[in-house]
């Protein structure tokens, strides 16, 4: 038997093995695995981008070149750096230029927003920076994003048609370090509910993202530029382990930080244990612009209006429970099919993860209606503006004047 693995096929606190990651983590990554890196740093490969151009040309180099990112990502250290991403880093200033302005604006209009693995006031958030900017300057939006080694790598890990979002994060100098974590999917769940999904599901949460930071100042080890830890995206169990202290303090003892550049770029797979640094600087306004790309593939068949079927079927929830026919397996499963059971996609401007690393999900605001009686006129009200903090940000909510 898998000795990460508990018998019913799902991972637990006890699958999770110190000694067995340990080993895994000592591994080295050798020059001649990725024969088109420049170098190869703390088992990091640095790309050189302006070096590269001739292979992100035409289909065959380009599929070379992806193939090597993609084996580095999901066999190898799981994290790789594109040393000069942004050639002309006009593109970057003239971006932060506009994320400055938007961070002033929405930190008059709220004082700040919550964050996932660092205390609200800690930095500063662009939630949704890809749209806003966009929005805000789309000549900018179009110089910042016609990047193709950016694109390629994006295409290396999900396939074509992936689908880009961003997120700004600016720390300022004694910005404390975030804890060791995985990302997004179950990098966002409790350890109850990860615990929950079986074993396959962890393996493929991975690939159904790609987390990526482009560098907006240059970033010394000082300032705090992430800390990672190559081939930590191979332990199996990794979702439940990264929360136990052993874990932690064994990534703390081995984790490396490598300085970047203003338009560097350093991409790695959701799966690699990782963390923010604390800007140690006394002067630098560290800020990077957090990629979170996703498959194409994450998406339902069909279009369902699960609102109105909540709004139909809770009445008849509540009668059957008033009733006392129905156990509340009867009642979990009937939700389940009728009421979104995922807190993301959200806007998270107005539905930030409060008492948690995700919002309140619809399913789970049911279930609480029907917990506490809530009659089904209060009912509404409440799913109602669950809904509206959910809805896309609207462009027509932007200052025209910036």
């Amino acid at each position: 038997m898998d000795r990460q693995m508990s018998p019913a096929g799902y991972f637990d606190s006890a699958s999770c093995d110190i000694d067995a990651f340990e080993k895994l983590v000592a591994c080295t990554l050798h020059r001649q695995e990725v024969p088109n890196a420049d170098r190869v740093e703390a088992n990091i490969p640095i790309y050189r981008i302006p070096d590269l151009a001739p292979l992100l040309e035409g289909r065959e180099n380009r599929r070379r070149l992806m193939s090597e990112w993609a084996a580095v990502l999901k066999d190898l250290s799981g994290v790789l750096v594109l040393e000069g991403a942004y050639a002309d880093t006009a593109q970057i200033d003239a971006a932060t230029s506009v994320y400055d302005r938007i961070i002033a604006r929405e930190k008059d209009a709220s004082g700040g927003g919550a964050d996932h693995f660092a205390a609200a006031g800690a930095n500063d958030r662009v939630w949704n920076s890809l749209q806003k900017l966009c929005l805000e300057a789309p000549e900018v939006f179009a110089g910042y994003f016609a990047n193709p080694a950016i694109d390629a790598v994006c295409e290396a890990w999900l396939g074509p048609n992936y689908q880009m979002t961003a997120q700004v994060n600016l720390v300022r100098p004694g910005g404390a370090a975030q804890q060791a974590h995985r990302d997004y999917h179950l990098g966002f769940q409790s350890s109850e509910t990860s615990a929950a999904y079986p074993a396959h599901v962890h393996d493929l949460s991975a690939v159904l993202t790609l987390q990526g930071a482009v560098a907006h100042t240059d970033m010394p080890v000082e300032s705090g530029p992430t800390k990672l830890l190559p081939f930590s995206q191979l332990y199996r169990p990794g979702y439940m382990a990264c929360r136990l202290e052993a874990f932690r303090e064994c990534f703390e003892k081995t984790c490396v930080q490598l300085p970047l550049r203003k338009g560097d770029a350093v991409f790695f797979n959701p799966a690699l244990f990782h963390a923010a640094g604390a800007n140690r600087s006394s002067d630098i306004q560290r800020m990077v612009n957090l990629l979170q790309v996703s498959s194409a593939f994450g998406r339902a068949m069909e279009s369902v209006d699960r609102h109105a079927m909540c709004l139909a079927l809770y009445p008849v929830l509540l009668k059957r429970m008033g009733e006392g026919g129905w156990t509340m397996d009867l009642v979990n499963a009937a939700v389940s099919a009728c009421a979104e059971g995922y807190s993301f996609p959200t806007n998270i401007d107005r539905d930030p993860p409060i008492g948690g690393l995700a919002p309140e999900t619809q399913k789970q605001l049911f279930l609480k209606a029907l917990g506490e009686g809530l009659a089904p006129e209060a009912f509404e009200i409440e799913l109602r503006a669950q809904t509206e903090r959910r809805r896309a940000w609207s462009a027509k909510k932007r200052d025209p004047q910036g």
